[in-house]
């Protein structure tokens, strides 16, 4: 199967150059997603776990607009800036995801963008 892009409707164009979820094979790869409100196009205020709420909404938000759900993520990467912020992105992190929790990576990282402080992309089956 080709390479398809999904479109999910927003009010403001992504930052930059990428699909927000693409389809090649059963598997979709969601792009990274920071705590971007979609109204607005700006991060939403506070610390990495309001952010990471965010961008965690946006993720599922995503995978709604192409009929999946939470129950289909496989992978989740997270992304922080602060790995002292780890504690707080867990606690949001189960809000989203029930067990068998998908498998996953936290990586720190030196920028996001946008300035943001947390990042999470998806693999969907």
């Amino acid at each position: 199967m080709p390479r398809r892009a999904a479109h999910i409707p927003r009010p403001t164009p992504p930052p930059g150059p990428f699909s927000a979820a693409v389809e090649g094979t059963p598997t979709m790869f969601v792009s990274g997603q920071v705590g971007e409100d979609p109204q607005t196009g700006r991060l939403v205020a506070g610390g990495a776990a309001e952010q990471a709420r965010q961008s965690l909404t946006n993720v599922l938000s995503v995978l709604a607009a192409v009929g999946k759900s939470e129950a289909d993520v496989l992978r989740v990467g997270l992304y922080l800036t602060d790995m002292a912020d780890f504690a707080a992105v867990n606690a949001v992190y189960r809000e989203f995801f029930t067990e068998p929790y998908p498998a996953r990576t936290a990586i720190g990282v030196a920028a996001l963008p946008m300035g943001a402080l947390f990042e999470a992309d998806v693999v969907v089956g």
